[in-house]
């Protein structure tokens, strides 16, 4: 047997970003249902260079397949000015579960920037107006490309609004996407009136004041204890859903207002994989939540599993990649 090495460009070329968004939304589902065993993240930190090892593993049954996989991620801030190479890399080793060959061994990056696209899209699928065309992009990075790729599978984008403090980023963004949608350079207070608002940046202190009355947020860019993008005002008016309960409350977007005491149990409506499974109704259903709503998303290792499925099984089909003896088979 061998193991398939999928680079980021494998990954990319080979790796459909609507099946992403379903295998995604399945994994919530089993999240939600209790088909799934995800150790807490672990962390090697590393103060004499500035950076940290984390180590997220998880196993998932969604039903019609299972997978198991982990990820090996660094954050190391230094790394473009002494080593010319990203902040943050990721690797990910996708095994069989019932054997535990490692299948692929895949760019854990391109995993995460696509899945983490795909978790915005399923909540936007259940918390979105049906009829939501516009969408606000609170950051030009990477992920940017990301959200506007996997929401636009879930609804009919004709209208980009994108903001960032680096106008270079945004004329970039722009230039990718104009001839596909009405993209344009814009504030932070017209991204935030768009019907689909995603917010990608890591500020500390909240920059979207206001939204629109019907706006569903999707809330990224906090991953870190005391990160907070979303005014308390916003929030506090707003129905609010979780992708997992320890880690929103712990460094998820409401973690500032909720250590401040401002907001509680009460004031979360859901986990997302409540509403995917019709446990709790989201837009548009009987008692499902009207005015704004905001997914609090800090990433979970199931939705690497998902990903890094969608796109072993699409390389698997078209032969892409490059295989390799890894492990030895012989007894």
């Amino acid at each position: 047997m061998q193991t398939r090495l999928l680079s980021s460009e494998d990954v990319t070329e080979h790796t459909t970003i609507a099946d992403v968004v379903d295998a995604v939304e399945d994994a919530f589902a089993a999240y939600a249902r209790g088909d799934v065993q995800m150790p807490a993240k672990s962390y090697i930190d590393l103060p004499q260079y500035n950076g940290d090892f984390r180590s997220m593993p998880a196993y998932m049954d969604a039903g019609g397949w299972d997978a198991a996989a982990v990820k090996w991620v660094n954050v190391h801030p230094d790394n473009e000015a002494h080593f010319e190479l990203p902040t943050v890399m990721g690797t990910i080793i996708y095994s069989d579960p019932r054997n535990a060959f490692p299948l692929a061994l895949l760019d854990g990056t391109t995993i995460t920037r696509m899945r983490t696209g795909a978790a915005a899209a399923v909540a936007t699928r259940h918390l979105a107006r049906e009829d939501a065309t516009s969408l606000g992009l609170v950051g030009a990075g990477t992920q940017a490309y990301a959200q506007l790729e996997a929401i636009a599978t879930v609804r009919d984008i004709d209208e980009v609004v994108v903001t960032d403090v680096d106008p270079e980023a945004v004329a970039a963004f722009v230039a990718t996407f104009e001839n596909d949608y009405d993209v344009r350079d814009g504030s932070i207070e017209e991204a935030a009136n768009c019907d689909v608002l995603s917010t990608l940046t890591p500020v500390e202190e909240p920059i979207v004041n206001e939204v629109g009355p019907n706006t569903h947020v999707n809330a990224m860019g906090a991953d870190a204890e005391g990160k907070h993008e979303i005014a308390d005002a916003v929030l506090d008016e707003a129905t609010i859903v979780i992708d997992d309960y320890e880690q929103c409350t712990h460094s998820g977007e409401i973690n500032v207002p909720w250590n401040e005491g401002m907001l509680d149990d009460e004031d979360i409506y859901a986990e997302l994989g409540d509403i995917v499974t019709d446990a709790t109704p989201g837009r548009g259903e009987p008692d499902g939540p009207e005015g704004v709503t905001v997914f609090d998303s800090t990433g979970l290792a199931i939705q690497d599993v998902a990903a890094s499925h969608v796109a072993y099984e699409q390389a698997e089909a078209v032969d892409a990649g490059t295989l390799f003896s890894l492990v030895g088979t012989e007894i």
